[in-house]
């Protein structure tokens, strides 16, 4: 039989780029060879194939994976691994929301042969940043330029860290520091600040700072910046002014996305102009910007506000026609605002409908249902589903558990109350609050069932004991 031939180095970067399981990827990777008479002799990796397999496993978050990974790329000696590599991995651990582990591979970067610049500061200011560690990006942007000095991204950085915060006044503050240290403030400067106002609903600073940064700086507005004006303009329902801006974009040649539409429809609904949103989905197309699930989402939640249920199931079947296909929140939307006027049969169907319609559905589908069903006083259907949410490590908002149960004590129901309190102390979290607990008790007392009322009070101890 003839002896398969090896994988080269050069063969195993081709497979793990192609490979889309993280899982099957970290076994090829391991063990590139395994049925070759040679696969005993150490495997030459390139950079490239520890690049890979890093940036497969920190995308899903397998981090003790992608750390042995590290700890084994650190003992080759053919090649220095380079900085961008490891600005990756901070910004997996950012995201993650693990800020520790992003300072400790910040920190072991020089065991690495790996010299720390300017980027892997950015990369760790920002997940910081991710993971709301303020004091922390101040910190380390204080020792700084002990080692680097800082550039447009660290600022900008620095200044998106206050506007999320709320601290448009830090904000400032770290613009005229930036201007000071003679750092030229970019596009993605403003945007954030111009964003941050529209957010504080300070319009009119923020129509002036994107006047100064033509004027003064030559720094023309992107997307972002006409975008976040013309959601701040909307908020205040000064829709006519946020059209003009719209039209000021085409001016200028600047592309339309579809986050500028699903603004104007979401603010069409609002003020009640919903006759104007079918000639706005028709202007989508003859700019080239196809509308996508967010925007059709907004002309839903709009229908289902306006109660007009048919003309949101017909968005649905428009979006599937033009090959973009709903999402959880589409019909999450639906389900709510049926749920809302009582049409808890419709809402039901289309929540048993969800797998045949490819999408599954989630806390929020299953919330929304039993909430409906428990405003309804449709109690039988709400124990129903509230066993397979628990079932599927879900829990109801505790407003719609106590409703039940408050419902199920009012109608003297015993035997659906035992079953949803022991659905109840299966939930991961204690969603019945102690007056709930209090009524429960008394009713059944009141009725005279001692032995179940005992039973009660054991399982409600249960229910506190658990979460």
């Amino acid at each position: 039989m003839k002896t398969p031939k090896p994988i080269s180095p050069f063969r195993l970067s081709s497979l793990l780029r192609l490979q889309k399981d993280p899982n099957l990827a970290l076994k090829l990777f391991q063990n590139p060879n395994p049925q070759h008479p040679k696969a005993h002799k150490p495997f030459r990796y390139s950079l490239l194939s520890y690049d890979l397999i890093v940036t497969k496993l920190g995308r899903v978050k397998m981090f003790d994976q992608m750390e042995q990974i590290l700890q084994q790329m650190k003992q080759e000696t053919r090649f220095d691994p380079p900085e961008i590599l490891f600005c990756n991995v901070i910004s997996f651990y950012g995201r993650a929301r693990l800020p520790h582990r992003a300072v400790q591979m910040f920190d072991q970067m020089p065991s690495f042969r790996c010299q720390r610049t300017v980027k892997s500061f950015n990369s760790l200011l920002d997940a910081l940043r991710r993971c709301g560690e303020l004091p922390k990006v101040r910190e380390i942007f204080m020792g700084m330029e002990n080692y680097v000095n800082p550039d447009a991204c660290t600022y900008n950085i620095l200044i998106k860290a206050c506007c999320v915060n709320g601290s448009l006044d830090d904000a400032w503050v770290v613009f005229d520091e930036m201007r000071r240290k003679g750092v030229r403030p970019n596009v993605v400067t403003f945007g954030t600040l111009i964003y941050g106002l529209c957010v504080d609903s300070r319009l009119k600073e923020a129509f002036k700072l994107k006047e100064d940064m033509k004027r003064i700086y030559g720094v023309k507005p992107n997307a972002f910046v006409y975008t976040s004006l013309i959601k701040g303009l909307c908020k205040i329902g000064e829709l006519s002014l946020a059209f003009r801006l719209k039209e000021e974009m085409v001016t200028n040649k600047i592309e339309l996305d579809a986050a500028v539409y699903s603004t104007l429809i979401n603010a069409l609904f609002k003020v009640g102009r919903k006759g104007e949103v079918s000639g706005n989905l028709e202007e989508m197309s003859v700019y080239g910007c196809k509308p996508d699930t967010v925007t059709y989402n907004a002309v839903i939640n709009g229908f289902c506000k306006e109660k007009d249920f048919e003309a949101a199931f017909r968005i649905l079947d428009e979006m599937v026609k033009n090959n973009c296909k709903p999402d959880i929140i589409s019909y999450n939307v639906i389900i709510g605002g049926l749920c809302k006027e009582g049409k808890w049969i419709e809402a039901n169907d289309l929540f048993e409908d969800l797998p045949r319609r490819g999408c599954s559905p989630d806390v929020v589908s299953y919330r929304t249902i039993f909430d409906g069903f428990c405003s309804w006083r449709r109690f039988k259907e709400a124990i129903f589903i509230l066993e397979e949410m628990v079932f599927k490590g879900y829990g109801p908002y505790s407003a719609s558990a106590n409703k039940l149960l408050v419902g199920l004590c009012e109608e003297g129901n015993v035997e659906d109350l035992w079953k949803a309190l022991n659905c109840l102390v299966n939930a991961k979290e204690n969603v019945v609050d102690l007056d709930t607990w209090g009524l429960v008790i008394s009713i059944v007392c009141k009725m005279d069932k001692l032995s179940n009322a005992f039973n009660l009070v054991d399982t409600l101890s249960a229910l506190n004991a658990v979460n």
